[in-house]
Formats: structure tokens, sequence, C-alpha cells
């Protein structure tokens, strides 16, 4: 499966008349690994996923799965599966005859619809018409159609939308366990708390170009920097001896800091000979939503105004 578990972009352009949506990207998306793909509303990832599915034609470069475009695959979705939009369900009809149908298009037997209904957890409503079904569930069953041919390349667009927590949490480990079966999995979301726990790698975009290729540990590491969280009640005491001692020291809080440019054990050390009192110095951890917002900041392409006052009238 390995050898066919592989996305490669190279040098993708996308024009929508005088917009660019896609300029000159390139990445891999490697098997055995769940590949976050995130950046700003209007940065180019669903256009980016509709070049690999052959849905946009790119204007220049090339989307290859396995080594191949997709208009090139005989059977498709034992290649690659992919869930872009939920929603896209005839609502009279029932979940598994939507399933069946997709399964007797590649030549797939019946008990592969009832495999992945399995798999997704959703039995009990199988034969119920997908116009009453709730957006978590839609979901769980564009997963399951994307699972139809067990294919080695897998691409979901915001696949926790409308999930409850159960389902959340259901999709986190359902996502590692297909990437431990040596697959490629890329996913688009907004939730970066949720690629924080379920990601191993990132893409990430911006105005079309990319920003960052990264494993989610190094930009973790990269983001936290060497800063430490210090909390004390003596903050004046505590800023101006370690500020003496050459640290970066900022007020987050009403008792706490954090510092930069010095060793949590230093600071201890210091604030001891100082005497100046602490109950907690930690190394001082990054989210994944705060290392993606220093990464996107000049790559937002729409900002909320600050609020300002017009003639005398805030608004």
């Amino acid at each position: 499966m390995a050898a066919e578990a592989t996305i490669q972009i190279s040098d993708l352009r996308k024009r929508f008349g005088p917009t660019t949506a896609v300029d000159g990207l390139s990445f891999t998306v490697s098997p055995g690994q769940v590949t976050g793909f995130v950046g700003p509303n209007g940065a180019g990832k669903s256009t980016t996923m509709r070049m690999i599915l052959g849905l946009d034609a790119p204007d220049a470069g090339t989307a290859l799965i396995g080594g191949l475009r997709y208009a090139a695959l005989r059977h498709p979705l034992k290649h690659v599966g992919a869930m872009l939009d939920a929603a896209a369900l005839h609502p009279a009809r029932r979940a598994r005859d939507h399933l069946l149908w997709l399964a007797h298009s590649h030549g797939l037997p019946a008990r592969r619809v009832d495999e992945v209904i399995g798999l997704v957890g959703l039995e009990s409503a199988a034969r119920r018409r997908a116009g009453g079904y709730s957006m978590g569930m839609r979901q769980r069953l564009g997963i399951a159609a994307a699972l139809l041919g067990d294919p080695p390349v897998l691409l979901f667009d915001e696949p926790v939308n409308g999930l409850d927590p159960e389902g959340i949490r259901w999709i986190r480990g359902f996502l590692r366990s297909l990437a431990a079966e040596g697959r490629a999995v890329l996913v688009s979301s907004h939730l970066m708390s949720e690629l924080e726990d379920s990601a191993d790698h990132l893409i990430v975009i911006g105005r079309g170009r990319l920003v960052a290729d990264t494993s989610v540990r190094e930009l973790l590491a990269a983001a936290s920097e060497d800063r430490v969280a210090l909390r004390t009640t003596a903050r004046s005491e505590a800023m101006t001896v370690l500020t003496r001692a050459g640290a970066t020291v900022a007020a987050t809080g009403r008792d706490t800091l954090t510092v930069s440019g010095l060793a949590a054990g230093r600071i201890v050390a210091l604030l001891g000979e100082g005497a100046v009192p602490f109950s907690e110095v930690s190394a001082h951890r990054a989210t994944l939503e705060e290392a993606y917002m220093e990464l996107t900041r000049d790559a937002v392409e729409f900002q909320a105004a600050p609020l300002e006052t017009v003639e005398g009238e805030s608004r």
C-alpha cells in the first residue's frame, strides 16, 4: 500500500478570473501519518483538494496520487477516498442505498457497504433517508463512502463539523488508526485543537502559497521557543531581578509572567537568591492555535477592523 499512498503537489497554480487561488504550491502527503491542511479562509485549501481529485483543472503544475493524475486512475475509489462536502447527498435516498450505488460503480460487493457502515457506527441508521440525518451523521456517511474501496489515500475536508463530543473523540482516533495502517490521510480543518491531537504533519498555506511544511512537534517546539511561565505574588520584584539577568519578561496576568532568555533552572536560582517568592516555574508550551496564528498573521485575506468612533458614534 505504501508505494501508492502518496499525494504529490508540484508547482500547482490556479486562477479564477483575476483571482489567484493557488500560486506555485508544492508539497507531499506521505503514507503512515495524518497531515493537517490549514490556512485562513480563501487560502486555496478547497481549490487544491479539488485539483487533486480532478474536479478543477490546474493552470500549471501537477497533483498526483500514487504518481498518477486522478483522471488516469482506472478505479478511483480503490486509490483515493474523499469527503469534500458531507451535505452532497440525495435527501430521499437511504444511506445504505447511497453507498450501494457507489460500490456497484466500482464492482465492490454489498458486504463492503455493510463493513464501512459498521466502521463509522451507522448500523442503526443505515436504512433511514439521508434527508433526516444530522450534520454529524452525514459526516459519518461521507467518511463511509470514502472508505468503500479501501483506498491508500484519503482526503477529508472539515470532517469534525457537526460532530458531538463523542463523535469528535471518535474521529480523532479513527484518523490515527487509518494512518497507522499505512494510508496517507490529508485533513483540512479550522479546528487547531483537533489537529493538535490527531495530526502528525502540517501543511500551512496562505494566499495560495506554502507557508509551512513541518511536523506538528517541530512547529510547537519552535513556537514555544525558550519561554518559561512564572507565577509569583511579587511580580514587580521578579521582573526587576530577571531583567537585570538579561531576560525578556512580559506580564501576562495579575500574578503571572512569561520569561524568555533564561532557562527554568536559572530563573529558580535567581529568584531564590533575591528572596522573591514564587509558586510555579514551568516551560511554556505553545498550542497549535498559537503557532498557526503566528504563521498566518500576514496571510489572512479578511481581517476585522478595530472598533473606531466615527463622528462621535461608536461602530
